[in-house]
Formats: C-alpha cells, structure tokens, sequence
C-alpha cells in the first residue's frame, strides 16, 4: 500500500523558519490577491475573473475579460482558502468564499458546463479546440478547488457543481463511439478527476482521467487534425506553428523517456501519471515516470529546482541546456515538479525524491513571492542584470523584480495554494508506520490505519540541523517510524534519553521500531558547501554556487557591488556562516574572492590586450528565496570559480 498525506486539519505548523510564509497566506496573501481578483490594486494588471463569472451569471452585461482560462485565478484562491480553513475556522473568510461558491453554481449551465470563456465569448465553439481553449484544464482546477473546500469546511455546495460538471465530462469523453476522442490541450483535468474520485470513489472519474493518459499521442495525433477543421480557431499567436511535442502528445506517454514541450504541462501529466500507475498497478506507466524524473533531476532541473530552460514556449529544451540569465523556470512548475516528487515518494518509499522536492519548495516555489506577501515572480532567473531585462529581446519575460500582478496570473494562487497546503508534505502516513519527510516544527494527529498518533516536531532547520520529534499514544504493537536522511546530511544520527538509537537505512530513511511513549533527537550537519555543476551544462562551466542544506544562495549587488560577473570565489578557503536577523533571521554565506580591476579600462575603450588584474573582496551571499527583498539590483547564482 502506498504512503498517504496527513488531513492538513490535523497539522499545525509553528516553525521559525516557515510560519512567516505559511502564515502570510491568511494574514496577506489571501486578501491581497482577493482585492486582485476584484481589480483593486493599484497600477496592476486588471484579473476581472468575478467580473466574468457575474455576466455569465446572468448578473451582469458585458464581455468576457482576460486568458482562455482566467477562470482558474480564482479558482486556486478558493482551493488555497480550503487549506486555510481546514487549519483554522475564520466565519468572514468562509462567507466570502461561500457567496464565490454561489456565484459559481448561478453560472453553471444546465447540462453541467461550467467555463466563462466558452459560455460568453465562444458558446458554439465548446470543445471544439481542445488545443488551445483550456477548458478542461479549467475545469481540472475547479475540481482541485472543490475537493479542498469540502475538506476545509465539510461543505458540499461546490462539490456538487464539480461532480455535475465532471459529470458532463464522463458524457462527452472517452473511447466509446459518439464521444470525443480527444484528450486535454494542457494537461490538469487529471488530477481533478482523481482528487475527485479520493473523496467521492466515484470510479468513472478515475477511469477518465485514465482515459486522457492512455490517448494521449497514440495514433494520428488529436491535435493536428482538430486544427484542420473548419471550427478551429488560434487562440494563442504563439501557437501557429502547432507541434505536438509541446504538449507532450507526440507519442504515447508511456514510451516517453525524457521531460520535454511545456514544463508546466509536463510535471501535471506526470503527477496524474503516477496515481493512476499506482491505482491500475500498471508498472510501464510506473517505468515512464521514473524515466522521466531521473531525466529531469540529473539532466534538465536547475539547482533551484527550477524547470523549463526556454522562455519561448515555456519548455525543456534538451539535456544539460540550463542558461541562467534567459531560462523561464516558471513558479507553477516547480510547484507541479514538487506534487509529481511527493507522490513518487509516497509509492515508492525513496527518499530522493523528496530531497528535489525539498529542493523546489524551498528555492523557486518561495521566491516566487515577497516576504509581505504582495508581489510575484512568474519566472525565476539564477542571474539578473537589471538593465538588460529588456521588452522584445530575449530578455523581456526576465523581471528583475517581483510584480503586483499579471494578466495571465496562474503562478500567484498557484504559490498561496502550495504555501497554504504545506503540511501535505512534512508527512507520510501508511499502516502502522510514520514517514518524516521536512524537518518543520509542527503538533500533528496522524491516523495511521486504524491507530491515532499524536507527533510533535521541533527544529530550528535549515540554519541548524537538531530535530526533536516526540510521538505520543503509540500502540501496544508499536509503529515503524522512519526519517529520512537528507542527501547533503553528514554524521546523521539518533539519540533517545538511553544512548544513541539504532536504525536500519531504507531507500535514504533512517528507520527505527518505536513502542509506547517516544521522545528522540535527530542530528546532523550540513556545512555550507561550494557545488559544481556538470561540464556539460556549459552555463556553469568554470563556476560554483554555494549552498546550505536545501539552500542554495545568490550574490545580490546591494552587498558585493555592481557587475557580479567580475568576481571569483576562492574555494580553497572556507565558508564562513554568519546569522542574522535580516529577513526575519538568517544565516549568510561569508567567503573570500576576486574582483577583476577596471582601471585599466578608464580610457573606455571596448576591447584591448591589457592583463587580467585582481584585487582581493569579501563575498556575501543570502537565499536565493529571499533575492530582491531589498530592491532591485543585479543578482548570481553561479559565481565563477578562482583556479
């Protein structure tokens, strides 16, 4: 049997280092981006998803606003207000995202069809272009929304509209003559359909989200021949030139052997790819995700766990392609690559992958967002020069700082969702036995089978490597817990009030037998390191990125200067560790380098003979999660390496 997520009700996370952020979700982030979504904020870029949902009511008159799939902004707000309220009851929240609920379930049209795009700019043209109209990723995300809101609130309202809409699905899909053969142009609906189904065991919505994976790429592609008839329309300019493999329906997807087209479109495939391999017992679906995960963890993911090296159609590229200056990296695909990781770890028990999990959410997925709460990052560069973030040049998706708002905002609700359900990650339950997976300090009620357990963790990680876990109402059989051990963690151990803890090491977990009342102590170290990257990643070829644990650090120009292509890192010497209270309390990253001397360039000439001249700095780095909290100003991940 697999491993299971524990109930987010039953969680309560009081950490040092993620309560800032899992807390700026009720306090900022959710209001914030409610005044968004009402085209409240300032200079922003207007969202008008309500807007378009009351017209479609029949509340309103005026025309539709926005992305083909602008519905979805407010869709994850509902689904991260769910999670909010499965921790916490806040009855003004609640009515809020209620009176959303009804306003819905007004614009739902009799048969089940539910999509503000199709129903008032398109209305002859539903699903008629699968490709591009995004109407099942749309729904894909409602059904993500409705599931987490009943499990919040107990609330069946919301739910009841997405089974009536998946409903409809189940009609118009699937193999069997007179449905539509298709599948989804983004992929997504899948793991609604099979969210869906956990909560319902509704078997015909895990049996389509099989459906769209089994379809998909097999024979003449569904794609190119919808484009070629006569009620096919180009939504998106970008598009024209259609090539399957940007959506990942170039050939069937368990013959896939690397990560390819759009990232974000990937990781979502992937993730459905793994539930339902796990709920089918079907091994060659199982075979084509780890395939494609080692592609992506040992050829095509940077430090970060950022993914997608091109800015031009959002996509992989090929194998060791990772520049750092021009690359997309978007927030959403970091945050899909750490749903396909969990679920991985939860089938297989390995804890590598949890490791690049920890690894996304800990770099990209929170630099995507400002420590108030109130800007974004929709793409994350591992190097920025202000002035060369430039419209219409290979550079103009590249911001150099975060921004209010977007038209097109999927990462923003996508982040406060993850922040919000962070605790499905800290856990994994099974019969009788307690997986740790993050070291966050938190109180949980865990059901482990038909036992209770109640688990309270309490660390002071990443800047320190002490975890005290105590486990309390044990049963008389006892419990297997198992921690795991990180891949950067050296001289890890266990100690318990009699001695030092024996544990047996299974796929990275540290497993120990645990009877009665249990109080142990993990420890660790993890010094700050230099790492370097492949020689076949050329961008990094020569350089070195300084990390701590599942940090990965950045030079900023507010502490070491303008042009940080000038510096070098000397490695022969040790990294010093420096804590401070900036950003609510960090460790900075203090070693010694080289600068390259310009005065030989005063007479401004462009190119010359002179000789390579150094003088001697002091480098400081902080977490790449925290760049441009300062301002805005040049910002490297890679630092060239002193030899």
């Amino acid at each position: 049997m697999r491993l299971h997520s524990v109930d987010l009700a039953k969680i309560k996370i009081q950490d040092p280092f993620w309560s800032k952020h899992v807390n700026l979700v009720r306090e900022q982030i959710i209001p914030y981006q409610w005044k968004a979504m009402n085209d409240l904020i300032p200079d922003a870029e207007p969202s008008h998803c309500l807007e378009n949902f009351k017209i479609a009511a029949g509340k309103k008159s005026g025309a539709f606003y926005g992305a083909v799939f602008q519905d979805t902004d407010i869709l994850k707000w509902l689904e991260a207000v769910g999670f909010v309220l499965a921790a916490e009851k806040d009855e003004e929240l609640e009515k809020t995202a209620d009176e959303v609920i009804s306003l819905i379930a007004q614009a739902q049209q009799e048969d089940g069809y539910l999509d503000t795009y199709f129903m008032i700019k398109e209305p002859l043209r539903k699903w008629k272009n699968l490709c591009e109209g995004h109407e099942l990723y749309t729904a894909g995300h409602m059904m993500e929304a409705a599931v987490a809101y009943y499990q919040g609130t107990g609330k069946r309202k919301f739910l009841e509209v997405v089974q009536k809409l998946a409903g409809l699905l189940c009609e118009t899909f699937g193999a069997e003559e007179g449905k539509i053969h298709g599948y989804p142009g983004h992929q997504e609906v899948e793991i609604g359909l099979i969210k869906l189904y956990q909560v319902t065991r509704e078997r015909k919505y895990l049996d389509l989200a099989k459906y769209f994976i089994d379809a998909r790429g097999v024979g003449e592609n569904y794609f190119l021949k919808e484009i070629q008839t006569p009620e096919y329309w180009n939504i998106f300019p970008e598009l024209a030139d259609y090539q399957p493999v940007y959506s990942q329906s170039d050939e069937p997807v368990r013959e896939q052997k690397a990560a390819k087209g759009h990232a974000v479109r990937a990781v979502y495939m992937y993730t459905a790819m793994a539930e339902l391999a796990y709920e089918y017992e079907d091994q060659e679906l199982m075979d084509a995700c780890v395939r494609v995960w080692k592609n992506i963890v040992t050829r095509q993911m940077y430090i970060t766990g950022g993914i997608g090296a091109s800015g031009i159609l959002e996509r992989f590229t090929t194998d060791y392609d990772l520049p750092n200056d021009c690359n997309y990296a978007e927030s959403c695909a970091s945050i899909g690559l750490a749903m396909f990781g969990i679920r991985m770890a939860q089938i297989t028990r390995d804890s590598s992958y949890v490791d690049t999990v920890e690894r996304a959410l800990y770099n990209t997925v929170l630099a995507g967002i400002a420590l108030d709460g109130k800007s974004f990052f929709y793409v994350n560069p591992l190097e920025v020069w202000p002035e060369n973030c430039i419209k219409r040049t290979s550079k103009e998706h590249v911001k150099p700082v975060r921004q209010k708002w977007f038209g097109v905002a999927c990462c923003p609700p996508n982040i406060a969702r993850t922040l919000a359900s962070m605790g499905q990650y800290i856990y994994a339950a099974g019969e009788g036995e307690l997986y740790i997976n993050l070291f966050i300090s938190n109180q949980a009620t865990v059901h482990l089978g038909n036992e209770k357990v109640h688990v309270t963790m309490e660390t002071r990680f990443p800047f320190e490597n002490q975890v005290h876990i105590t486990v309390a109402g044990v049963p008389a059989g006892g419990i297997r817990l198992a921690v795991r051990i990180p891949e950067y963690a050296r001289g890890f151990h266990i100690l318990a009030q009699s001695g030092s803890v024996d544990y047996t090491e299974e796929k990275g977990y540290a497993v120990v037998p645990l009877n009665g009342y249990t109080n142990i102590a993990v420890s660790f170290s993890s010094p700050a390191r230099f790492v370097r990257a492949n020689p076949n990643v050329r961008a990094d070829c020569g350089k070195v990125a300084v990390v701590k644990g599942p940090l990965v650090y950045c030079l900023e120009e507010i502490d070491n200067g303008k042009n940080l292509s000038e510096l070098y890192a000397d490695t022969t010497q040790k990294i010093e560790e420096v804590y401070t209270d900036m950003f609510g309390g960090i460790t900075k990253l203090v070693f010694k380098g080289k600068r390259i001397r310009e005065a030989a360039w005063e007479k401004g000439e462009l190119y010359g003979e002179y000789p390579l001249s150094l003088s001697d700095v002091t480098l400081e780095a902080v977490p790449y999660a925290y760049w441009n909290n300062r301002g805005i100003g040049e910002m490297s991940v890679w630092v060239k390496e002193l030899i």
